[in-house]
């Protein structure tokens, strides 16, 4: 799932309609999630609401707003005006400013960068039903009958998608793309046979892997992951290959610069702690704290960097 306003020159200025008072925040704050429960960003923005409600002393209420690639969502934050609805977004966000160009917002002019949060990578699994042990058996079984072998993922232009789109660009191979409406669904897909490959979070899709109803073929990392070190990576097989997820949070321009400054102060505090760092371990993720102006930066090259993977995998804008 990889998304220019004053932190990147040329963008065009929102008027401040909220205002920073001294008690900011001074109702419960609104943290949508454009994703459906149980993902990557569902459970981060879960597991930032209790520390952030106790540090900001107001509530932090998670609202999952789903839909449309995580446009509905996005837009919803893009055009709040109460000063306190802030956004969970991923690179889903910075794959989405190619891939769907009439989309109701632009991600660096209508939201501000608020704060990185974490990085994960994902694990390459495939149904036993396939007869493939390994990524080169993958390859060569998709090179042998282009087109015959289906992938899951949770949504067209979801890091999910991209890992795959691009792994079949790099191996030279073609797969079909099979999107459903969320995670849940797609590995679903992939535990009954439906759809026999997927590439998914390495947490979720371990209990799976152990359990024997699917195998673990490599994850997308630069090294082993400490979660499944028994794999190997896919850039052992597809030299210079990489996938990941990273997640982070934004605001609407009218947010004014002390609240932001406030929350990424916040956050970053948080994400600091041992044990925030021992549970993001164990959920497959690292904590990624960097600057207010550091994240502007960070979101335009990855907005790059998605377009190129894009043009590469040759998928279509919708």
């Amino acid at each position: 799932m990889l998304h220019r306003r004053g932190l990147v020159g040329g963008l065009m200025a929102a008027p401040l309609v909220a205002r920073a008072q001294p008690g900011w925040p001074s109702r419960p704050i609104r943290l949508v999630v454009p994703f459906g429960l149980g993902g990557s960003a569902d459970v981060a923005g879960r597991f930032l609401a209790e520390p952030l409600s106790n540090a900001l002393g107001q509530p932090v209420i998670i609202e999952n707003r789903p839909g449309a690639g995580a446009v509905i969502g996005t837009e919803a934050v893009a055009k709040a005006t109460d000063g306190h609805t802030i956004l969970l977004m991923s690179n889903t966000h910075t794959a989405n400013e190619t891939l769907l160009p009439n989309r109701p917002y632009v991600l660096l002019r209508d939201l501000r960068p608020v704060a990185a949060v974490n990085v994960a990578y994902h694990v390459l699994a495939v149904h036993p039903s396939l007869g493939v042990k390994t990524v080169a058996e993958l390859i060569a079984k998709a090179k042998a009958a282009p087109g015959s072998i289906d992938f899951a993922s949770s949504g067209p232009g979801t890091p999910y998608h991209i890992a795959g789109e691009v792994f079949c660009g790099m191996a030279g191979i073609s797969m079909n793309h099979i999107p459903f409406r969320g995670s849940n669904e797609a590995r679903t897909a992939l535990i009954s046979g439906q759809v026999p490959v997927m590439f998914d979070a390495i947490p979720t899709m371990r209990e799976q892997i152990t359990g024997g109803r699917v195998l673990g073929l490599a994850t997308t990392g630069p090294t082993r992951n400490p979660l499944m070190p028994e794999l190997p990576t896919v850039a052992d097989t597809v030299p210079g290959y990489q996938a990941e997820i990273w997640l982070g949070l934004m605001a609407p321009t009218s947010l004014p610069d002390e609240a932001v400054e406030r929350l990424h102060a916040e956050v970053n505090r948080i994400l600091a702690l041992p044990a925030t760092q021992q549970a993001q371990a164990r959920a497959g993720a690292q904590p990624m704290p960097m600057g207010i102006t550091e994240f502007g930066s960070f979101i335009a090259r990855d907005i790059a960097r998605q377009r190129e993977y894009i043009r590469m995998a040759g998928i279509s804008a919708q």
